[in-house]
């Protein structure tokens, strides 16, 4: 019964550090255009 309740927090776990990843793409890719941006309007 025990090995139930580690592999389901194990599951969390490893699901909510995906989640974190897609974040962090996502966040880069949007300094990434701000940055372009950014050097453009300097132009």
């Amino acid at each position: 019964m025990g090995i139930w309740i580690e592999l389901g927090v194990f599951l969390l776990v490893f699901v909510f550090g995906l989640h974190q990843l897609y974040d962090l793409k996502k966040e880069k890719l949007k300094r990434e255009q701000s940055k372009d941006l950014a050097e453009k309007a300097k132009r």
